[in-house]
C-alpha cells in the first residue's frame, strides 16, 4: 500500500528502490537481508508502485518492513546533477524529500552518485555547523576498518573544513565502527610538524588545542591507510579521491596478479589447492561489498551512497551503515563536537603569532 501523509519520524530510512544497475532487484533482495539484521527498522520504500509490488510479495522480511511510495520516474546513472535537480518526481528526489520533510531519518540509494550529492546538499542542505558536507566511507587497513574523509565532495578545503572533517570523522567511527576513542590522524606529505602547507598545519594546531586533541595522532601519509596507522583519516577531497582510485586500482591489480600467478602451471595449480582455505578467508577479508556505502556526512538528515553495480549483499552493508548512524545519533554527535571546539579565530591567531 501507498502511505498517505505518514507522521514525523514514521521511517528509520527512505530507500531509493530505483537506483543502481541491478535496481529494483538488487535493492530488494539487500532489503531482505538487512530487515533479517533490523527486524524493528521500517523502510519507506520509493519506486514504481506496479514494479515494486509483486517483487516485494516475494520477499517476506522486506515486505513486513516496507511500506511503498510510488514514484513514477527514475534519475538515470548519466544524468547531469543539474538536471536531476528538475526531476521532482523521480524516486531519488522524493526518497530525498522524504529525509528533508523529517518523514525518514536518512536515504540510501545506489543511483547516480552527482545527482544524490547534488540533492542531498541543497534538499536536505547542511547542519548549521558545518560549513561542508564531507564524503565519508570505510576502507581496509592492517588493523582493521579505517574511516576516510573527504573522499571527493570538496576539492579545495580550508583548515576550518578539514577540523570539521575530523570531528565528522570521529563521530563516524564511533558510530559505526564501535570505537570509544577513534585515533584520527590529518594527511600530509610527511609526518614532521614543519611539513605540508599553512592549512595542514593551521588544522593540526586546531586540532591540538581541540577536545579532540587526546586522541589526534598528527600528521599521516598515503602508506597509513592500509598499514592502519589511525582509525580516521582527514583529508581534502581531491587527496582523498585519488587515494580511494589508487586503492581500487590496486586491489584490482593484485588480484589479477594473483589469478595469473595460481594458473600459469600445473605446480601452481596445486599450489592453489593447497592455499585455497587461506585465500578465500582473504577474498573475504578484502570483498568490496564489505565496505560499501559511503556517507555524505554533515547533512540535516543521512544520505548513504550505495555503489551502483553491487549485489544483495553489498546494499544490506549500505543500508547497516545508514542504520548504525540513525541509531547512534550521529548528527547530534557531531554538534556536540563542533560545540566543544575552540573559537577558530583564536586558534588562526595563535598560529599566526607563532
Amino acid at each position: 500500500m501507498i502511505a498517505q501523509n505518514p507522521k514525523i519520524g514514521a521511517y528509520d530510512l527512505a530507500i531509493d528502490a530505483m537506483g543502481g544497475d541491478h535496481a529494483p532487484v538488487s535493492v530488494l533482495d539487500g532489503l531482505e537481508i538487512a530487515a533479517e539484521r533490523h527486524p524493528n527498522a521500517h523502510f519507506l520504500l520509493v519506486g514504481d508502485e506496479a514494479t515494486l509490488q509483486p517483487l516485494l510479495a516475494k520477499r517476506p522480511r522486506a515486505a513486513k518492513a516496507c511500506t511503498i511510495r510510488h514514484a513514477r520516474e527514475a534519475i538515470p546513472g548519466d544524468m547531469k546533477p543539474t538536471a536531476a535537480l528538475r526531476v521532482r518526481q523521480s524516486s531519488m528526489r522524493i526518497a530525498i524529500d522524504a529525509v528533508a520533510g523529517q518523514e525518514a531519518a536518512g536515504v540510501v540509494s545506489a543511483g547516480n552518485t552527482g545527482a544524490l550529492m547534488a540533492l542531498g546538499k541543497i534538499v536536505v542542505k547542511s547542519l548549521p555547523e558545518i560549513d561542508r558536507p564531507a564524503l565519508a566511507a570505510i576502507g581496509p587497513s592492517a588493523r582493521g576498518d579505517v574511516v576516510l574523509l573527504d573522499l571527493g565532495a570538496n576539492i579545495v578545503c580550508d583548515a576550518r573544513n578539514l577540523v570539521e572533517f575530523a570531528v565528522m570523522g570521529d563521530a563516524f567511527a564511533r558510530a559505526v565502527l564501535g570505537l570509544p576513542n577513534p585515533s584520527i590522524g590529518l594527511m600530509n606529505v610527511g609526518s614532521e610538524e614543519l611539513k605540508g602547507d599553512e592549512r595542514v598545519r593551521l588544522a593540526s594546531e586546531m586540532l591540538k588545542a581541540s577536545p579532540l586533541a587526546a586522541n589526534f595522532h598528527g600528521f599521516v601519509e598515503g602508506h597509513d591507510i592500509t598499514a592502519g596507522t589511525v582509525d580516521v583519516i582527514v583529508m581534502d577531497g581531491f587527496t582523498g579521491n585519488v587515494a580511494l582510485k589508487t586503492g581500487e586500482g590496486a586491489l584490482k591489480l593484485f588480484g589479477g596478479l594473483l589469478k595469473q600467478s595460481f594458473t600459469s602451471s600445473w605446480l601452481s595449480k596445486l599450489g592453489y589447492l593447497l592455499a585455497r582455505p587461506a585465500l578465500e578467508r582473504l577474498r573475504e577479508w578484502m570483498d568490496p561489498r564489505r565496505y560499501n556505502g559511503a556517507v555524505l556526512i554533515g547533512l540535516n538528515g543521512l544520505v548513504v551512497k550505495s555503489h551502483g553495480g553491487t549485489d544483495a549483499l553489498g546494499f544490506a552493508h549500505a543500508v547497516d551503515v545508514a542504520m548504525d548512524m540513525v541509531t547512534n545519533r550521529v548528527n547530534d554527535r557531531i554538534r556536540e563536537g563542533l560545540a566543544a571546539m575552540p573559537s577558530r579565530n583564536r586558534a588562526t591567531a595563535s598560529l599566526t603569532t607563532d
